[in-house]
Formats: C-alpha cells, sequence, structure tokens
C-alpha cells in the first residue's frame, strides 16, 4: 500500500475531515497521513483509541514514535496525557491502551536500526525558548540525534516563520492555524515539504502551536529498504 509516497513532493493532509479506518484491533482507527507497507509499514498516522480498547503486547522493530494528541494514552510504562511525546526505539516492546480514550499522532518504522534511545517527556511542563533568529517564535526541543531533530513550535499570532529545511520538513498543528502556500493548515493538519524546501508560513490571528521534524527526509529510501528486508 502507498499514501501519499511520492516524498519529491510537497503534501498537505486535513486529517480532522478525513473518515476514520478501522485497525485490526478493536476500538482503535486511524487516519493515514502517509504509508509505504501493509500491516507493517514506514507510516505516519492519526490513530484514535475507544475508551478501554487495548493492543495486545507486541515488539516495534523498526521503532514508534508518537504525539499524544488527546485523552491519555498508556502502556506498563506509564500514563502519557495531552503533550507528551514518546519515542519507542526498534526492538522495544510495550502493550498500549487507553481507558478514557485517547487520539495520537503516529509514526512507524522511521528510525536508524541501532538506535536504542528511549524518550518520554511531558512538554507541558517544559519551557519554551525564544528563536534566536525569529521574533514570535518560541521553541521546544525534544529530540536531536545526526539523524533527524524534533521540536514544538510556539507561534504569536500573525507571526511570520520562514524556517530553511534543505533536508525536508515536516508540520503538525497541534492548536491553532497557519498558511503556507495558499492552504490554511487547522488543528491536526500536517505539512510535509520535501529535500531543498522552505517552510514560508504565518501564523493566524490566534497564533499556531506546531510539532516540527526536519532532516529526516533524506534518508526516507533507505528506511524502506530495511523494511522490505524484514
Amino acid at each position: 500500500m502507498k499514501i501519499n509516497a511520492e516524498f519529491d513532493q510537497r503534501v498537505v493532509v486535513h486529517s480532522a475531515s478525513m473518515d476514520w479506518i478501522d485497525s485490526p484491533i478493536a476500538g482503535v482507527a486511524r487516519r493515514p497521513l502517509d504509508r509505504v507497507g501493509g500491516e507493517v509499514a514506514r507510516a505516519t498516522s492519526i490513530v484514535s483509541y475507544e475508551p478501554g480498547s487495548q493492543f495486545s503486547p507486541h515488539v516495534h522493530t523498526g521503532g514508534e514514535e508518537f504525539v499524544v494528541l488527546e485523552g491519555v494514552f498508556q502502556d506498563e510504562h506509564g500514563d502519557f496525557p495531552v503533550g507528551s511525546y514518546i519515542r519507542n526505539p526498534p526492538q522495544s516492546s510495550h502493550t498500549p491502551s487507553s481507558e478514557q480514550g485517547c487520539v495520537i499522532f503516529v509514526k512507524l518504522w522511521q528510525f536508524t536500526p541501532e538506535d536504542r534511545i528511549h524518550v518520554r517527556l511531558n512538554s507541558n511542563f517544559m519551557q519554551p525558548v525564544l528563536h534566536r533568529d525569529l521574533d514570535g517564535v518560541a521553541v521546544t526541543p525534544l529530540y536531536k540525534d545526526d539523524f533527524e531533530e524534533v521540536e514544538i513550535q510556539d507561534w504569536d499570532a500573525n507571526t511570520e516563520a520562514v524556517l530553511d529545511a534543505p533536508d525536508g520538513i515536516e508540520v503538525l498543528v497541534l492548536s491553532g492555524e497557519f498558511s503556507e502556500a495558499g492552504d490554511t493548515l487547522v488543528k491536526q493538519s500536517w505539512l510535509r515539504l520535501p529535500v531543498g524546501s522552505t517552510l514560508k508560513a504565518i501564523a493566524g490571528s490566534q497564533g499556531a502551536k506546531v510539532w516540527i521534524k526536519r532532516h529526516n527526509l533524506v534518508h526516507v529510501d533507505k528506511q524502506i529498504d530495511i523494511l522490505t528486508a524484514v
């Protein structure tokens, strides 16, 4: 299966307007943003857990990264409310569930195979710092290595955020809205710009809080090769 698998193209997905697609697990549904592969895939998705739903225990052979957007996600490692950022590296395992229900933004099979770093952060308790070059922009760093950089940015109302993205960029709207290249992106809208791009965004009248990942798109072909070899 391929969804938005042309990684040299700009993609915008307004996930909040999409229908939910049932997963193989009762009570868990998905809105695919991009995907290469079948049930095991390099994938970016919005995933919904109904109250009381639970996955069986499983290993993330290619790693899993997610942000909690609504409700509380749970596994044997803890309870993770809205604003939590989690990285479960390759070969890690867990039993995900949600007593009250939740919605998460998930990325699968997008790690380097040797990565073994677990990350469990609650961004609500992290203090943003002012961007060194952009007025009206505050940054909450979440993760950075030689492979990628992940952060939350808060854009003040009507702020113009211009970010060079020579290695590509992904942006998910957590709250508020912004416009880019004629599109207005609202809560849970997702933008992917290819290698060699520049993000030129203008925040709405209420500002915007966005999750941003950079540098990883230059590794897509290698990630897919590893997945297909499994």
